[in-house]
């Protein structure tokens, strides 16, 4: 740091010239991220209110209010208005505090914690900091969690399963149903990954379309994690975690005595929290509604069977698998997909990359303006010599 500072012009400057090289959301470039631009009503609120901090409830009272009509709102959306919960900072810190709950609700029985070999990478942190097993199970054809595979790998030591609905590979819906019938038989806790589908899932059937149960209304769900900052439109860092219950929630309270607002319980990983992503969560399922959040659903499908069908289209690469959300998967079937992945890379596009195939997902901040110069793209770089 300088002795002396320099004026706001000039940090600015300096701030326009260093950031250039990250890509922008604008740009149309970015297809690979899970997270979209924020709707610029969020921006709106979550710039008006920056001062608010819903870690300290005594200062924030009507944030916190508002916090918890959030939560009812998701809860809603996830066929459960009586769920308690929390906006938290994202994905990692939900499905932490998720398997923090089930390890001390069972905390006599074992360790073990079943996932899908698709799970996403918070699970494998999260059982570092808790101490517990996490045991990788394989896929069904579909690219679900195999049920039988998780029937073998339970034992007397088993506490929790975790399916997900709307994987981060392809975005497929892991078998919610069994696994909840499972969780039910076996006396363990259910958690559902929804922080991609969660904002994609309830709108399949009112758009006539195949919707896989996955949430509150099957009764061996015990904790849903779902993303207000991916399809929700929030801004970052705008995560959620729900509770079936507030007698499971308590299994994360800790209590905080010296808060300028007073004493106090905190239901999260992290203390100071913003209240400012956690107002924009609530205005935008106020602003948008239902009706609004399905639109832009169907927009992102309509994209989405759009980029699938030209895929369909191009020698030299196939669908990984056929969409069911906004995601697509595409395999190279001439080069290898590092190859494939590098090419289009160097072309300033945005992928995500596994190791069997490139993935699209098809965000609001998308249109087809942005989807053919893509395609165009993949048509040339497919080929071997390309």
């Amino acid at each position: 740091m300088r002795n002396e500072g320099r004026t706001r012009a000039e940090v600015l400057a300096e701030l326009e010239t260093r950031l250039g090289d990250d890509l922008t959301y604008a740009s149309g470039r970015i297809l690979g991220s899970m997270i979209s631009a924020p709707h610029p009503f969020a921006e709106d609120v979550y710039r008006r209110y920056l001062e608010k901090n819903v870690g300290d409830p005594g200062l924030f009272p009507a944030t916190a209010a508002i916090e918890e009509e959030a939560v009812g709102m998701l809860g809603s959306l996830l066929s459960h208005p009586g769920a308690r919960g929390n906006v938290v900072s994202g994905g990692n810190e939900a499905n932490l505090l998720a398997l923090w709950a089930a390890r001390e609700e069972r905390a006599s029985r074992g360790r073990r914690v079943i996932v899908p070999s698709t799970a996403h990478c918070s699970y494998d942190k999260a059982g570092r900091l808790l101490g517990l097993e996490i045991v990788h199970v394989g896929l069904d054809s579909a690219f679900r969690l195999d049920i039988d595979a998780v029937r073998a790998a339970l034992d007397e030591r088993t506490i929790a399963l975790v399916g997900v609905a709307g994987s981060t590979d392809l975005g497929a819906v892991d078998p919610i149903e069994e696994l909840s019938a499972l969780a039910l038989e076996h006396d363990l806790h259910l958690h559902v990954d929804a922080a991609f589908g969660g904002f994609v899932l309830p709108f399949l059937a009112e758009l006539g379309l195949p919707a896989p149960a996955f949430d509150f209304a099957l009764p061996g769900v015990s904790t849903i994690t779902i993303d207000p900052h991916k399809m929700g439109l929030g801004v970052q860092p705008a995560g959620a975690i729900l509770f079936r219950t507030a007698s499971l929630q308590e299994h994360v309270r800790v209590e905080i005595p010296y808060l300028a607002g007073g004493r106090t319980t905190q239901t999260t990983v992290t203390g100071t929290r913003p209240g400012a992503a956690v107002l924009a969560v609530w205005a935008m399922m106020r602003h948008l509604g239902r009706a609004g959040y399905r639109d832009v659903v169907r927009r992102c499908l309509d994209l989405t069977r759009h980029l699938a069908a030209r895929v369909r289209e191009i020698d030299g690469v196939e669908l990984a698998a056929e969409p069911i959300l906004n995601i697509v998967g595409i395999r190279p079937t001439a080069v290898a997909v590092e190859v494939l992945g590098e090419r289009l890379r160097r072309r300033g596009w945005a992928l995500g990359q596994f190791p069997t195939h490139l993935r699209v997902v098809l965000l609001p901040h998308l249109s087809a303006r942005e989807i053919e110069p893509f395609l165009a793209d993949l048509a040339r770089f497919a080929r071997p010599g390309g």
